[in-house]
């Protein structure tokens, strides 16, 4: 019976067993279809939702599905703009870059600015009643008729009177209690625990500007803990700043902590308030170019105020600082900084008594750039800068409507543009299908490829090579084609350089009394770079035929130093490598990291070097200093402030110089410049390279642009049309939702098989389950 009982005993564990497994297997079949069903529902859920949001919004509103600014700003009066690489200063005394100015002109008034419409370019008050007063002095500080003689002026005189009733924006700076304290100039760690930005300060206030302010700025370019990149060249000029800056570095010493230095307390002779509205800058000799600098953001008023309450030690802790925070009187003030990801600009509430141009050039009245003269400006509310690091996304959403201009890539450049006629730049068919228009300018800029003149080679350290270098360089000139440089790598946006000086400044020339004879010849009305084979006869003078060292026997090897590039730029390298073969040359790449090159630059160890030059202000004095022989950088004790990379010095130059730069515009100082001019083509310091020109694509809700990058306190000029923007989105941003329903019809397609498949074999299972014997 012991047998039986176990036999019965294994044969029902068997049966239990094959239920188990039976059992799983159900299960498992359950949990999948469970899954797909969950998979399906939910592939129905999104589906729904998505038509349910179609059917509600009417169809009206689709930009929400890729909008990538916030839904609360669709409609309003906001331009929207990009920056990519973040602003470093946003302090007047310091910042100087292109990527901060377009921030900080836009809230600091110097006292001038240019007409925004007239070129060339002219001067205009700002805050001044007037242009400045000027008056020069004799040494002994005797008033002189404007018909004295640069070497008899001793001393000029700017005398500025600003108007009344001008205020800043509201800033916690200048707030006080009832009783008149400063409610925020002596802050402990309690007050600031909240605190992480400077909207978190409740109180705000303000105050009228004055002629104080001015003055306290231009003592703070002599501030010991600031370094202003024109420190160097005002204490040139302006009376007394070199010593100011000697005794602020004395004063400062004798502070604890960091303590704050107040200016006030400090006498600067060279720079006085007359009264409350008027004050008076006085410098060195004559200096007809520096009413160009009291146009710039460095001579922008600042109030002791906040140069007291950003100097406490718990706002720079926390990184609240003029230079993250910047406070000015202009049309804008600095809301969100963010610079990582987007900044923004909103409208000064304490801005006003300003107008929009009633006067310009003959063609802005027929391209409508005078439909709102006399209108009071700004027109636009915000702007909102966002950092777009990435050209393409960058280009897709301006594509889409959701930025209101663009540059042009080289990426996107035949996409965007093409040349009709006589060369002439327009828009392509499908940009002009979307209203967008092409603006271009001869930016007064110029990029080129340096020579070192204290290389022996290719500057000619000693009498006996120095004409065998100059015939090396002008041979180089002629080779090195800037005309398919520009065609190939700038997408035909710029002109081939014949000298220095950028078009659209007094001084230059173009046509054939403008051409370098030099590298070209005048063939069939037009300049035509010179043939190889006069390049070569010049190698050959030199010492080098055929690229040969007559002397050693070895081939010419050069060595052009640059900065680290990119892989992308490697094909620019190669094509400059293949310029200098022309001549049998060997062009050696020397890539660097930025401070390296600097480095380089300024001990004068580069041999050929690339640089270019951004006019600070119209006149050709700023563009033949770059080649005048006191502003050699190699070993320059004014640092910085030198620009003469190439290290040229020509005697006859420099005397000219010293000439022309006091002069007024006229044919003297033109003939002056003329042969300035002759002498550096003859000598050829440079590759002239190119002078760029900015193209860029505006929406046609986008206007009252008038491109140009002389004046940048633009925006204030700029008008949206809101209405337009937010219906052009609609059209070229309107979802389709066909896709996603084929997708979910797809996906049920797909799945339904499977369901029943699993469903068959359940019940099979089932089934042979249920036959099975129990003993």
């Amino acid at each position: 019976m012991s047998f039986l009982n176990r036999v019965w005993r294994n044969i029902l564990y068997v049966n239990v067993c094959k239920r188990s497994q039976v059992s799983q297997k159900r299960q498992a079949n359950n949990n999948l279809l469970s899954l797909v069903a969950r998979m399906i529902k939910k592939i129905g859920a999104v589906l729904l939702i998505c038509v349910l949001i179609r059917i509600l919004t009417g169809c009206g509103d689709p930009v929400v599905w890729n909008n990538p600014h916030p839904t609360s700003e669709s409609g309003q009066n906001i331009l929207y703009s990009v920056f990519t690489e973040r602003p470093k200063h946003l302090d007047p005394v310091q910042s100087y870059s292109s990527n901060e100015i377009q921030f900080t002109a836009q809230i600091y008034q110097p006292p001038l600015q240019y007409h925004y419409l007239k070129r060339p370019f002219t001067l205009i008050p700002s805050t001044a009643v007037d242009l400045p007063k000027v008056t020069h002095y004799d040494s002994n500080d005797q008033p002189m008729s404007d018909g004295a003689t640069s070497d008899d002026i001793a001393y000029t005189q700017y005398e500025v009177s600003i108007k009344p009733g001008i205020f800043y924006q509201p800033h916690p700076a200048f707030a006080k209690s009832a009783q008149g304290d400063w409610l925020y100039h002596q802050l402990n760690d309690q007050d600031l625990a909240m605190v992480y930005k400077l909207s978190d300060f409740a109180i705000m206030n303000t105050r009228e500007l004055t002629a104080h302010d001015y003055v306290y700025q231009i003592k703070r370019l002599a501030h010991p803990r600031l370094h202003s990149p024109i420190y160097g060249l005002m204490a040139d000029y302006i009376v007394g700043l070199r010593d100011y800056a000697a005794e602020l570095r004395n004063a400062e010493r004798s502070l604890e902590g960091g303590a704050f230095l107040d200016l006030r307390k400090y006498f600067l002779g060279g720079v006085e308030v007359i009264d409350d509205y008027t004050y008076y800058i006085r410098i060195r000799g004559k200096y007809p170019q520096f009413i160009y600098w009291l146009a710039m953001p460095f001579f922008s008023p600042i109030p002791w105020e906040a140069d007291l309450f950003y100097s406490q030690k718990g706002l720079v802790e926390k990184n609240i600082t003029l230079d993250w925070y910047p406070v000015g009187t202009g049309p804008y003030m600095l809301t969100e900084n963010n610079p990582n990801l987007r900044m923004v600009l909103e409208k000064n509430p304490n801005f006003y008594g300003e107008f929009y141009p009633e006067e310009g050039m003959p063609d802005d009245l027929e391209n409508g750039l005078l439909n709102d003269a006399g209108k009071a400006i700004p027109f636009i509310d915000k702007i909102v800068y966002v950092r777009e690091r990435e050209g393409i996304p960058r280009w897709n959403k301006f594509l889409q409507g959701y930025y209101d201009a663009s540059g042009i890539g080289s990426d996107s450049f035949d996409q965007a543009v093409q040349l009709v006629g006589q060369g002439e730049a327009t828009v392509t068919d499908e940009m002009m299908v979307q209203g967008i228009r092409l603006e271009t300018t001869v930016a007064v800029s110029t990029f080129y490829m340096g020579f070192n003149m204290l290389d022996p080679m290719v500057g000619g350290t000693s009498e006996k090579n120095r004409e065998s270098a100059r015939k090396l360089r002008q041979a180089i000139s002629i080779a090195v084609d800037y005309e398919e440089f520009i065609s190939i790598f700038a997408n035909g946006r710029g002109l081939p350089a014949h000298g220095p000086i950028a078009p659209g400044v007094s001084g230059y020339r173009s046509g054939k009394a403008g051409m370098n004879p030099v590298v070209y010849e005048w063939v069939d009305g037009e300049a035509k770079r010179k043939s190889l084979q006069v390049a070569r006869r010049l190698l050959a003078e030199a010492g080098y035929p055929n690229g040969i060292d007559r002397k050693t026997g070895s081939p010419l090897t050069l060595y052009f130093d640059v900065v680290a590039r990119s892989t992308e730029d490697r094909s620019m390298l190669d094509w400059m490598r293949k310029q200098f073969q022309k001549l049998n040359i060997q062009l050696v790449v020397r890539s660097t990291d930025y401070n390296r090159f600097q480095d380089k630059i300024r001990k004068g160890n580069a041999q050929i070097f690339e640089w270019g030059w951004h006019a600070d202000y119209p006149d050709p004095e700023n563009f033949l200093f770059l080649l005048y022989g006191p502003q050699r950088k190699a070993n320059n004790s004014s640092g910085s402030s030198a620009n003469n990379a190439a290290n040229y010095e020509n005697a006859e130059y420099d005397r000219l110089f010293e000439q022309m730069k006091d002069m007024e515009d006229g044919i003297p100082r033109q003939q002056i410049i003329d042969r300035m001019v002759d002498i550096l083509r003859h000598d050829s310091p440079w590759l002239w390279g190119y002078h760029p020109k900015d193209y860029g694509l505006y929406h046609a809700w986008f206007n009252n642009v008038k491109p140009n990058r002389i004046s940048n306190n633009n925006m204030k000029y700029y008008r949206i049309d809101p209405l337009l923007r937010e219906q052009k989105r609609r059209e070229w941003n309107a979802p389709v939702l066909w896709p996603i329903m084929l997708v979910f019809l797809s996906a049920i397609g797909g799945l339904w098989p499977a369901v029943r498949a699993f469903r068959r074999h359940e019940k099979s299972a089932a089934i042979k389950s249920d036959m099975s014997p129990l003993i």
